[in-house]
């Protein structure tokens, strides 16, 4: 391996920026270089004053924008990214059971989250074998549907609907599709992300799309049930009405984000964005298709992520090595999900991410599996 390590793929075919990271994602250099011109005044400076409140106006004037929002519908930012939402849902939006659509790592850890919660019943948890995708069941006795867009850890997109039309709320885990991916509002009473991904910022923070049903739900719930501060919906939205965040939030990460969102609206917005993420996906697997050492792992078509690719190789060629010989090049973050176990390599396809060098990535792993 260290001999082949030092295998010096061609300048002309190596991808123009090498960051192929499913989070934290590639960050723009325009975002960086900003942050750093404007740092003296908005770095080290109160959140719960100007300049950090216009910050966060912003960021929720926008995400609503982007989204299109219906009248109602509410943005609310919270500490401790997506994996805290999953906590905040625990206390503030399951009533008393819920549904969860598992497929992969991070679906399998909101359900067992819900199971954990000892003021909970149980939930129901509707499972796949991973690159499969699982359907919900709308006649299941419960309060949430617990749906995910994306599943990072093995490239699974699921398409999102209601199950049902009542009382029940449809919280989607969006971390990964966010940004990347078509959603209808009118589809969910919730919709969380954290910014590391399509919005090509840090982690760190969680923002959460809610619809009038689910603002009176974390209402209701906050009146009769103890809930830890950190994991209370309805103190997040009194803050997030004030443009700020219960305690202090990364002012670097909020900056870097809003940067994001501004220039996805100045390409054209979610529907650019897209088109962009499939272009540049579509790009992966159809070079996937016709290769004879690589194959997608999705096998449905429709069920193939347009942000997150994941792409199994032959037996007989190591993807862990492909990675390493990437990854000294310049090349990073095609590692497989750690859990997942395959020869597979994982690339993000994100709207700041240039569809020309994901046609360079697959020239690269072509020249480095033929020398190998």
């Amino acid at each position: 391996m260290p001999d082949q390590l030092n295998l010096a793929i061609p300048r002309a075919l190596l991808p123009g920026d090498g960051r192929f990271g499913s989070g934290p994602s590639k960050v723009r250099q325009d975002a960086v270089r900003e942050l750093a011109a404007e740092g003296h005044s908005y770095l080290g400076t109160s959140h719960r004053q100007p300049p950090v409140k216009v910050v966060v106006a912003g960021l929720r004037n926008g995400l609503r924008r982007l989204f299109s929002l219906p009248n109602g519908y509410e943005v609310i930012l919270g500490i401790g990214g997506a994996t805290q939402f999953w906590e905040v849902a625990a206390f503030s939006l399951i009533n008393r059971r819920s549904q969860h659509l598992v497929c992969g790592e991070f679906s399998a850890k909101f359900a067992a989250v819900a199971r954990g919660a000892p003021h909970l019943e149980d939930p129901i948890v509707v499972s796949v074998e991973p690159g499969s995708a699982p359907t919900p069941d709308p006649s299941a006795d419960v309060d949430v549907f617990a749906l995910i867009h994306n599943e990072t850890s093995t490239g699974v997109m699921l398409p999102i609907a209601r199950p049902r039309r009542d009382q029940s709320l449809v919280i989607v885990d969006g971390t990964s599709g966010a940004g990347g991916l078509p959603i209808d509002p009118v589809a969910f009473d919730t919709y969380y992300f954290s910014p590391q991904k399509a919005f090509g910022s840090d982690g760190g923070l969680w923002a959460a799309l809610c619809s009038p049903a689910a603002v009176e739900r974390a209402a209701r719930i906050a009146a009769t049930r103890w809930i830890p501060p950190m994991s209370d919906l309805s103190r997040a939205i009194v803050n997030a009405r004030n443009n700020q965040t219960y305690n202090t939030p990364a002012l670097a990460t909020l900056y870097l984000w809003l940067h994001q969102l501004e220039w996805i609206e100045s390409m054209g917005g979610l529907a650019w964005a897209i088109e962009r993420c499939a272009a540049s996906s579509g790009i992966l697997y159809s070079w996937a298709e016709r290769s004879e050492f690589a194959q997608p792992f999705v096998s449905e078509r429709e069920r193939r992520s347009a942000t997150v690719a994941t792409i199994d190789l032959r037996d007989d060629v190591s993807a862990n090595q492909v990675s390493a010989i990437l990854r000294a090049n310049g090349v990073v973050d095609t590692e497989s999900y750690r859990k997942l176990g395959r020869n597979q390599m994982r690339i993000a396809t994100f709207p700041n991410i240039d569809p020309d060098d994901v046609e360079r990535l697959t020239a690269s792993i072509d020249y480095v599996v033929a020398r190998l």
